[in-house]
């Protein structure tokens, strides 16, 4: 049985999300199976999402212990 989404770590849910995107993308499911899949991604993705925002957060007020503001926007190459 999987794992609750809440159980997982942020890393676990990633890859178990990329997995459901392959096999979604890849077509060769049933409908149920299909709909049972986008559901479990539905909940890692949300799962995830507030995760990430709890770790934002804690940068956040660690940042303001420290003296520093703001934080700003992660600047990826080539982008």
């Amino acid at each position: 049985m999987a794992k609750k989404p809440e159980n997982l770590s942020f890393e676990d849910s990633l890859s178990e999300l990329e997995k459901i995107v392959t096999d979604l993308e890849h077509g060769d499911i049933a409908l149920d199976d299909a709909l049972k899949q986008f559901e479990r991604g539905i909940k890692l993705v949300r799962n995830s999402q507030s995760k990430l925002e709890n770790a934002q957060q804690k940068v956040a007020v660690l940042m303001q212990d420290e003296g520093v503001d703001t934080l700003k926007p992660y600047d990826v190459e080539g982008e």
